[in-house]
């Protein structure tokens, strides 16, 4: 090539338009996540807790878990075409929902109930505030606590598991009731825990309590599949039952039957994993889990040690809920690079 013909085409190329790399607002990193998926993954989860309540409490627990969840699909169905919102219930949200709410319910609760649940849980404090991303509290916890504040003796009526007491099951106290005895009484020998479960039923759910909440065994493999799947961080969990653990063990004075009892029993480990875990309702970085997590452990353990209620989870992770969009504001990041203003001298 001649030296014109070079330069000519040197020319022609300086022409052509440059590619420029375009800038858009973050995030910049891409997920493959979707929350169909994520859902999904949270009722595999919950599997092994459905199997444990309908083997310990008969077929009447997968009756509630149905009506539960069809109910919630059937309200968010309806809500939507009312508030002419495209349809959400593929997204499954619904049917977690409504899973997490009969598994904070008794086997022996009024059907009825349980669709005055699933309409407080669905319509009320999610759809009524957006939808899914935009409710402040968990539904299926707040639908408990209005069905608790509203019905106390329906939703305080526990029926000891279907395996200890056979079809005839009989209605019994929770553990929680008696560790609430113990420690106001302040004897905490081996001889006052002879009114309790032994561990290795409370272990695997043989005790009266909430659908999902008494099986701890089954909770604990949805645990691990969570972390594994890295659906949940484990920072939340292990916190909150990390904070309750040690209060307890501090007001039980040391004593490690206390401590257990007190971590198996009631809906702790239900709700550390499964709902004060939720991504809308908790904060989004680890040291506002950490703080989270610890807020709840201690507001848990007052109720249950100075309360009317043996149980706190519920009032705990609802408090800490409402909590979390200062917990965010306090504990965010700064921006790479981010240079703090020196205030200017007074003179």
């Amino acid at each position: 090539m001649g030296e014109k013909a070079r330069t000519a085409a040197l020319k022609e190329q300086n022409k052509e338009p440059m590619h420029l790399p375009t800038v858009s607002a973050s995030p910049h990193i891409r997920s493959r996540d979707t929350t169909t998926g994520i859902m999904l993954d949270v009722i595999v989860a919950l599997i092994p807790s459905l199997i444990a309540s309908a083997a310990l409490f008969g077929a009447r627990a997968l009756a509630v878990t149905g009506i539960a969840v069809l109910s919630c699909l059937v309200f968010e169905y309806i809500s939507r075409k009312v508030m002419k919102r495209g349809n959400t219930l593929s997204d499954l949200s619904a049917v977690v929902t409504g899973i997490l709410l009969a598994f904070n319910l008794p086997s022996t609760i009024p059907f009825w109930m349980v669709i005055i649940g699933s309409f407080i849980a669905i319509v009320i404090v999610k759809q009524f505030f957006g939808g899914i991303g935009h409710n402040f509290v968990n539904p299926a916890l707040m639908g408990r606590i209005i069905l608790m504040t509203s019905f106390p003796t329906a939703m305080t009526t526990w029926t000891g598991s279907f395996i200890r007491a056979g079809a005839d099951a009989v209605t019994s106290a929770t553990p929680l009731a008696s560790l609430s005895e113990i420690f106001v009484k302040g004897d905490f020998s081996d001889a006052a825990f002879t009114v309790l479960p032994s561990n290795i039923n409370l272990f695997f759910g043989q005790t009266g309590g909430s659908l999902g909440e008494t099986c701890s065994v089954a909770i604990l493999l949805g645990m691990i599949y969570l972390i594994a799947r890295r659906v949940i961080s484990p920072i939340i969990p292990f916190t909150y039952i990390g904070s309750v653990a040690i209060i307890m063990l501090i007001a039980g004075g040391g004593s490690i039957n206390f401590l257990t009892a007190e971590v198996l029993s009631g809906g702790l480990l239900l709700g550390a994993v499964f709902m004060a875990t939720d991504y809308t309702t908790s904060p989004t970085n680890p040291k506002g889990k950490f703080i989270y997590a610890i807020g709840c452990g201690i507001i848990t353990s007052i109720i249950r040690l100075y309360g009317n209620l043996p149980e706190g989870v519920s009032f705990a992770i609802i408090l800490m809920n409402i909590l979390t969009p200062l917990i965010d504001y306090a504990t965010k990041p700064k921006p790479f690079g981010y240079v703090k203003k020196e205030k200017e001298a007074v003179k």
